[in-house]
């Protein structure tokens, strides 16, 4: 059976790591949960995962909040399928459910940033009707 649900326990988190590893290869899985953990504590940091028999195969993480900008808002921080479940319709899935929920929330808008490179995950995001709206802008401040 394929669902989504909310993801809340350290062994839900351990089961998305293998599909969110994919889009963030830089973190272990220990680093993952004990982060995810934080922004659970800290940030309002929520994830929402598609399972079929306990195996996560999409996972986003996301937040709710507000500002001038946009009011309220759901900002998707991190949006993966397993690439080898691409094109079965589990990321439409939980791509619905995250807009469904934005909804709910009493969001004005949705929004994520995509890097340049991702072109498939930009013709999905235009294809489910977003926009490229603004160039995003960011500098590391540690490091290389």
């Amino acid at each position: 059976m394929t669902e989504v649900r909310t993801v809340t326990t350290p062994e839900d988190i351990g089961r998305c790591f293998p599909v969110m590893v994919q889009l963030r290869p830089h973190l272990t899985e220990a680093a993952f949960t004990a982060q995810v953990l934080r922004q659970f504590a800290n940030q309002h940091y929520q994830i929402a995962a598609v399972f079929e028999s306990e195996s996560a195969t999409a996972v986003a993480g996301y937040r709710i909040g507000e500002n001038l900008a946009w009011g309220t808002f759901m900002y998707v921080d991190d949006l993966v399928t397993d690439e080898q479940r691409r094109g079965a319709g589990h990321g439409g899935l939980l791509f619905d459910w995250l807009v469904a929920e934005a909804k709910r929330s009493g969001c004005d808008e949705f929004h994520l940033d995509s890097g340049v490179q991702r072109f498939a995950a930009h013709r999905f995001y235009l294809k489910n009707g977003m926009d490229i709206s603004s160039h995003h802008f960011g500098m590391k401040l540690h490091g290389p």
